[in-house]
Order: C-alpha cells, then sequence, then structure tokens
C-alpha cells in the first residue's frame, strides 16, 4: 500500500519483474508476489498504470495453484477491485463472480480458507456486479453458502450469513427461487440471533432485515427492521413469540417444515441455541389455527427428534 501511494512510476517495472515469480517452483515467492498483487489491487494506481487487466488476470490464473495460501490471496485481491477500481467491477463481473464461485467450489481446502475468503470477497463486489451477471449464479451460491451457518468456525458462520444477507438484494427478480432459500435459511437465522458470537449475532440480524422484503409479508418485514436495528438490544423471547405469529398467519402450510427444522438443533453443541429451538416451536404451536394443527407429530415433539 505504502508503493501504491508513493512509487506509482516505478510500478510496472516491478510489476513485470514478479509476475514470473508466480510459476516459481518455491511457494514462499508465489505467496509473497500474490500477496504484493492482491494488495496493489485494492489502490487505484493500477487503474491509472493501465495495469488491472495484467494484474486481474494473473491472479485469476492462480485459482489452480497448488498453494491454498495462493489461492486464497489470489480471491482476496479479486475482491479487492471493488475498493481499488470499483468502476471496472462492472466490465469484468463476469469473470469476477465466475472466480468466487470456484473459490467456494475448491475441493481442497480442508480449513475453508479459500472458501472464507471467496464469501468476504464476493460480498465486497456484489454492489458493483450487474444484477444479470449475479442471476445466473444466484441459486448456486446461496445453496453452497448455506453449510456454513452453522460452522465451528465463527468467521465462517459470520462471512456466509452476511453474504446471504447481500444476495437477497438480487432477489426479486426471481422471488419465487430465492424466496425458498430464505424458508430453508430462516429458522438457522433465527436461532443463531442466540449465537455466542457478537459478530455473528450482528450478522444474522443484518441477512434478516434484507431478507424481510422477500418475504411477502409486511408485519414480519416491520419487525425484521424495527427489532432488529444493530444499535437495539433485542427481547429475544418477545420477539420470537411475535415471528411465530407472523409465520402462522403468512405462511400455516409451513409448520412442519419449520418444526423438523428446529428439531435439528436439540443437539446443537451451543446452549443457547439449544434452549432457543424449542421455545420456537412452542410458539409456532401456540399460534397455528385448528386448520393446519394436524401438521404437528407429537410423538415426534415428544420424543425430541
Amino acid at each position: 500500500s505504502a508503493m501504491a501511494r508513493h512509487a506509482g512510476p516505478r510500478l510496472p517495472l516491478i510489476v513485470k519483474n514478479l509476475i514470473p515469480m508466480l510459476s516459481s517452483v518455491f511457494d514462499s515467492q508465489r505467496v509473497t508476489t500474490t500477496a504484493f498483487f492482491a494488495e496493489l489491487l485494492g489502490s487505484n494506481v493500477v487503474n491509472d498504470l493501465m495495469l488491472l487487466e495484467t494484474v486481474m488476470d494473473n491472479m485469476m490464473g492462480r485459482q489452480k495453484d497448488a498453494c491454498t495460501l495462493v489461492r486464497m490471496l489470489a480471491l482476496r485481491g479479486l475482491g479487492n477491485i471493488a475498493a481499488g477500481s470499483p468502476e471496472k467491477v462492472r466490465k469484468h463481473g463476469a469473470k469476477l463472480l465466475a472466480s468466487m464461485v470456484n473459490g467456494l467450489d475448491d475441493k481442497d481446502d480442508p480449513h475453508n480458507l479459500v472458501a472464507l475468503e471467496a464469501m468476504s470477497s464476493l460480498s465486497k463486489l456484489l454492489g458493483h456486479v450487474e444484477e444479470r451477471d449475479i442471476q445466473s449464479m444466484l441459486l448456486h451460491i446461496a445453496i453452497r453458502i448455506r453449510p456454513f451457518f452453522d460452522s465451528e468456525q465463527p468467521e465462517l458462520r459470520h462471512s456466509s450469513i452476511v453474504l446471504f444477507g447481500n444476495l437477497s438484494r438480487f432477489s426479486e427478480g426471481d422471488c419465487e427461487v430465492f424466496f425458498e432459500q430464505i424458508l430453508n435459511g430462516l429458522v438457522t437465522l433465527l436461532l443463531h440471533l442466540q449465537d455466542p458470537k457478537p459478530e455473528v449475532v450482528k450478522a444474522c440480524k443484518f441477512a434478516l432485515r434484507m431478507c424481510g422484503p422477500s418475504m411477502g409479508c409486511e408485519g414480519l418485514c416491520d419487525m425484521f427492521l424495527n427489532h432488529l436495528r444493530e444499535d437495539r438490544s433485542l427481547h429475544y423471547g418477545e420477539f420470537m413469540n411475535n415471528v411465530c405469529k407472523h409465520l402462522m398467519q403468512s405462511y400455516p402450510e409451513m409448520l412442519n417444515r419449520l418444526i423438523s427444522t428446529n428439531l435439528f438443533y436439540f443437539k446443537s453443541s451451543w446452549v443457547d441455541i439449544r434452549a432457543a429451538a424449542p421455545m420456537f416451536i412452542g410458539f409456532l404451536v401456540l399460534h397455528v389455527d385448528d386448520e393446519h394443527s394436524p401438521q404437528v407429530d407429537l410423538d415426534q415433539l415428544i420424543s425430541g427428534e
């Protein structure tokens, strides 16, 4: 970043001399060069010096690197374009999004470092891409990140939930498809309002506020917007009672599905979430009307399975 600010005229030659190092047999040289290029992409100087396409293409070429750290840093660099040259993200949107999806699907990523960077970078890029570029990938990304909502790693929970919230802004054009994804994630997002990590709770509040307008229930949308502000403390029991009332008024046919998802969390390793799940079910059953109450399997509830 210091070189981007103070050594602009020297950068073209430095970049030219570093590019061969991206093919070095030594991991350390590839990591260092990729890290340098990744940070460089966070500055508009690469655009001013007409280096953007060169550096970007070389970052994309690192996606198959044998070193996990190189693949992760390459995605960080591509995400940094949103800060360094946001006006260029639209032009290269399809390629950038494809790179992020490839990162999410990385098969040799045991600690999910590449996936974490892909989710973080996607959130940066989404504010600048064309809607048509994201629409074709929307469903795949939503399905792919869903398992991370319950990851043992708080960074993965946070990044995946924030990304899900950011994706929802593109749901209006294909509301039916993404609405299904919102319903699939709704119980998890509501339960993780009791997550032990404050940053994950904040992410859930954000995602629910973003998803509210796509749910077709004005009362629920208003509740999310009013009660889930970052600066507002939440009375969880009272909030969930009212949420369940709106859910059963608007989607009574969803009762069995909502109960089944909650039952999964009876065995959660997080005690507050384990406690929230039966309360969630209790409020659902409390507010369901007689017509839809046969959906409730009492034997299943009593056994907690």
